[in-house]
């Protein structure tokens, strides 16, 4: 993992296609823009990881309907 310091306004980029930009800082929360091209996904850490654990729920669900109609 890289960790940088960057101040309000300044950028990082990713690639030559995807940049973050600093926008606010304020008190223990940094709000950031995201430039990128419109083919890349950008989803928030905790939503992936929701729709991440629902994905299992639901393979979990389904092999356990498989399993009851196979006996």
């Amino acid at each position: 993992m890289l960790v940088l310091s960057r101040k309000k306004g300044e950028s990082i980029w990713i690639g030559d296609d995807i940049e973050i930009i600093i926008s606010e800082v304020k008190g223990d929360q940094v709000k950031i823009g995201i430039r990128a091209p419109k083919h890349i996904d950008i989803v928030r850490g905790e939503l992936r990881h929701a729709i991440s654990q629902s994905n299992t729920e639901a393979v979990i669900k389904n092999l356990d309907i498989l399993k009851n109609k196979l006996k």
